[in-house]
């Protein structure tokens, strides 16, 4: 078996865009994946198509060769948006082979080590959707419909007012929707905080000491993942569980929170990393430490797929997240092999990621350039993070 083509398809989506990638080959046999850098689509997809040169005509089975290649061979590192590219490829290549050899991408990983999948779920509140807009009040009724629902992990994070976002405000919003959900749903259900990067470590070692006494199963990007040293001094000061590592791309990048166990949750993107290569990788650096994996999935169906296949195999799981139903885009995606039940997801026995990907409908869907994402400010008009 030869690869023939790398393909890239931007399409766009109900609640966001995605980038699926397709791995064509002589015996007909295709693999799925999907990039994860969101907003740099364009950049991502001719990422993808460059990789070309690199593994058209090689066998796909060579996978870890194949990753180095492309890692590596243009002698700069894959980094950033190339890096998403790659790890769209590679999560194409581990589906080419499951289908080859009629084997679930599981078992091609060591086998399953759990028969489900539990996941946590966004919370949107009831004014102002994603930005969290309102009081406490507001994040009450999505929460209870989100518990009635079966889900026992429930994630929100600091709000801001029409793009506006001041740190100390925010976090001390936040505590209070963190007490308000502890007081309606009590000690059973856990409540996951993702601070998204938007506090400074004053705020958020204010934040992180004002909810210890709530007990949240942990609080989520208190910091942007390269600012190491802030973490050290975070982890000096709190006692609160960290999860962090969304925006990091490599094993080398993970190194220094998991060698010096500043976090306790490792919030792997298989679309970022580097595939499901990469992330095995850091999953078992992860296991050295007693570190728990989180992977991040806020994007499509190739991504859960991958990311379900992934926790069914490794050992230090810890959570998954959902940001988005399985089921959607059943005109481009009409086969997907997992269901949701009660907030956990559950593998079928399909070969590859159980993903079947309808390129007309895809094309029908296509945008041009890249997703647009929201820019913050403070009061005084200079830029924070989203």
């Amino acid at each position: 078996m030869k690869i023939t083509d790398v393909s890239a398809y931007p399409i766009a989506g109900e609640r966001r865009s995605s980038l699926i990638v397709v791995v064509d080959t002589d015996e007909g046999i295709y693999g799925v994946g999907e990039a994860g850098v969101s907003g740099h689509e364009a950049a991502e997809a001719a990422a993808c198509v460059a990789f070309r040169d690199l593994i058209v005509g090689q066998d796909p089975f060579r996978i870890e060769h194949l990753w180095q290649v492309m890692s590596r061979g243009r002698f700069f590192p894959a980094r950033g948006a190339i890096a998403a590219a790659l790890s769209a490829v590679d999560i194409a290549l581990w589906d080419i082979k499951g289908k080859a050899l009629d084997q679930p991408v599981y078992n091609l990983l060591g086998g399953r080590v759990r028969d489900s999948v539990p996941c946590y779920t966004h919370l949107r509140a009831t004014r102002g959707g994603d930005s969290g807009l309102g009081d406490a009040s507001d994040w009450l009724a999505p929460a209870r419909a989100a518990v009635d629902a079966g889900w026992k992990h429930l994630r929100y994070s600091p709000n801001d007012e029409n793009g506006i976002l001041e740190p100390r405000r925010s976090a001390r919003q936040a505590v209070e929707f963190t007490r308000a959900l502890r007081e309606e749903f009590g000690p059973d259900i856990e409540l996951l905080i993702d601070i998204h990067t938007r506090l400074g470590l004053p705020e958020a070692q204010y934040f992180c000491d004002a909810v210890t006494e709530l007990h949240p199963f942990f609080v989520e990007d208190p910091l942007r993942s390269e600012y190491v040293e802030g973490y050290r001094q975070l982890r000096r000061s709190i006692r609160v569980p960290l999860a962090a590592g969304e925006q990091l791309d490599s094993k080398v990048a993970f190194r220094p929170l998991i060698e010096e166990d500043l976090i306790d949750y490792a919030r792997i993107d298989l679309c970022i990393v580097g595939g499901l290569t990469e992330a095995v990788k850091v999953a078992a650096s992860c296991e050295t430490h007693g570190i728990r994996t989180a992977v991040h999935n806020p994007l499509g169906v190739v991504s859960t797929a991958a990311c379900l296949h992934f926790n069914l195999a490794m050992t230090p799981f810890g959570i998954q997240e959902q940001a988005y139903p399985p089921g959607i885009d059943t005109e481009i995606f009409p086969v997907q092999a997992f269901e949701l039940r009660r907030g956990s997801l559950f593998p079928h026995d399909a070969p590859g990621l159980g993903v079947e990907f309808d390129r007309e409908a895809a094309r029908a869907r296509e945008f041009r350039g890249s997703a647009k994402l929201p820019l913050l400010r403070r009061a005084d008009g200079s830029f924070t993070n989203w």
